[in-house]
């Protein structure tokens, strides 16, 4: 037993008392702390399901419009090649009782055709403008579901840090607090009979 490894002091009753409070306070905080990253995790977890549900309807138009426009132009490529690469997005983070959530920003600019007008119609421009919504809205998604992972992570890590403390730390200084205290009990009431029996020896020694 761990109890039986610790010489029952006085000193040592202290620093279990004092390793046991520690440890109740750190169950305590890290209790805290897994209860608000799993608040946030539901936030986002509803947040996530509306955002797939609202980019499934937005791919849905999109790629209709792209089909009409190849209906309507042939084929769209060359217009497409047209298209500039995106280099709007920026990367930061916010921390959430110490986790780094991802913060992904797409700069907010006009939707311009770069492509000519004379051989386009304005089915391209629909499609231009249902793939913008499309690119917005999976910046959105990537940052929630990004942030889900990592709060994912950091609740595991959490939980087993918290169980650790509830089922074996704390229950383990419990009983060394225990075995100390009912040693200290033991040996002062053996001091107790042993003062007693040589004050009872003085006495009929006086008496004789």
């Amino acid at each position: 037993m761990a109890e039986q490894q610790v010489f029952p002091t006085k000193g040592n009753l202290i620093n279990s008392k004092k390793a046991l409070k520690l440890a109740a306070l750190g169950y305590e905080l890290l209790d805290r702390k897994r209860n608000i990253l799993i608040r946030e995790l539901m936030q986002l977890v509803d947040k996530a399901g509306q955002l797939r549900e609202s980019i499934e309807d937005t791919y849905k138009v999109a790629y209709s419009a792209l089909q009409l426009a190849n209906i309507s132009l042939g084929v769209v490529m060359p217009y497409a090649q047209c298209i500039p690469i995106e280099n709007g997005l920026s990367l930061s983070s916010k921390s959430v009782m110490g986790v780094e959530l991802p913060k992904v920003q797409l700069e907010k600019k006009p939707i311009k055709a770069t492509y000519g007008f004379s051989q386009t119609d304005s089915q391209l421009d629909r499609t231009l403008i249902a793939f913008n919504k499309v690119k917005e809205i999976t910046v959105t998604l990537a940052e929630v579901e990004n942030s889900i992972y990592r709060l994912s992570v950091a609740i595991h890590k959490t939980s087993r840090r918290a169980n650790a403390l509830k089922n074996i730390i704390i229950p383990r200084n419990e009983s060394i607090v225990k075995y100390i205290s009912n040693s200290l009990e033991e040996k002062e009431r053996e001091e107790f009979s042993r003062l007693k029996v040589i004050k009872s020896f003085k006495l009929k020694a006086k008496s004789v």
